[in-house]
């Protein structure tokens, strides 16, 4: 299970990190035009990328574990939310395993909790 944990937490903060890179990159036409799709301005996209190499980081402390999944399980749903209301059912599919994924990090718990004095 910790294997399964260690390579999931590896999976989840390099998407994050590539997803917050991305963000400060000039937009190919194809994601200037989901992103337009879905509501989000050019001025909103480096805040998410931002918050998206945040999350990655916070992904390797134990203290902050919890939190970063929250947020990254949050980003997904509104991701799905925006997705749906666009009419784009595909988008909103596609991204479900990536839901999966906060969620299954959660329950398998962070592979290394005594990682910088926690007791976790």
């Amino acid at each position: 299970m910790k294997i399964i944990s260690i390579a999931l937490l590896l999976i989840s903060a390099f998407l994050s990190f590539r997803h917050g890179w991305d963000a400060f990159r000039p937009l190919k036409p194809e994601q200037a035009k989901m992103m337009t799709e879905l509501g989000i301005t050019k001025t909103m996209v480096p805040y998410f990328g931002a918050l998206s190499i945040t999350i990655g980081l916070m992904l390797f402390f134990p203290q902050t574990f919890l939190l970063s999944n929250m947020l990254h399980a949050i980003i997904i749903l509104i991701i799905m939310a925006l997705s749906l209301s666009a009419g784009n059912v595909r988008m909103a599919l596609i991204e479900i395993p990536f839901l999966a994924m906060p969620l299954v990090l959660i329950w398998l718990k962070h592979p290394f909790p005594y990682l910088l004095g926690h007791k976790g």
